[in-house]
Order: structure tokens, then C-alpha cells, then sequence
């Protein structure tokens, strides 16, 4: 961790970006107490929302039956 005032961070500004993008954690203080932290962006995935498709998706009603041939071709007996 990297602690810097102001002053300082203003100056080294594009030293500080590379050690954020490195893993390190920068915090910014005024008058010895800290304001900021500079770290590096996390990407965080969208929540999927249940159902957004609901209605949308139609399954035919054959859908999970097998034609006789693929089924005898994973050995199972057609009648």
C-alpha cells in the first residue's frame, strides 16, 4: 500500500496509475488523513435476472423424443 498527500500524488499521478494496474492500492491523505484510494477497476458481470425469457422460447412438444434409429444406434430397444 502506498501512501501519498496530495501534493505528491498530484506529481506522480502516472506513477501511481501503473503501480494501481500492477495490484497495489494507493491512498491519498490531507493534512495526515487519508480522502482517497486509487485501485484498479473491477469488472463485475450483470446480474442474470430469472425468467427474462419467459414466453419468448418455445419448445416443441416432440422435443424429447428420439428417432428410432439414433436410439438403436446408443442401444436402445425401439419397439
Amino acid at each position: 500500500m502506498i501512501v501519498n498527500t496530495i501534493t505528491e500524488a498530484k506529481a506522480q499521478f502516472s506513477l501511481l496509475i501503473e503501480k494501481v494496474q500492477h495490484g497495489e492500492e494507493v491512498i491519498i491523505n490531507k493534512a495526515g488523513k487519508p480522502v482517497a484510494v486509487l485501485s484498479a477497476y473491477k469488472v463485475h458481470p450483470k446480474k442474470r435476472k430469472p425468467g427474462a425469457l419467459w414466453g419468448k422460447i418455445k419448445i416443441a412438444p416432440d422435443f424429447d423424443e428420439l428417432p428410432d434409429d439414433i436410439a438403436e444406434a446408443f442401444g436402445a430397444r425401439v419397439k
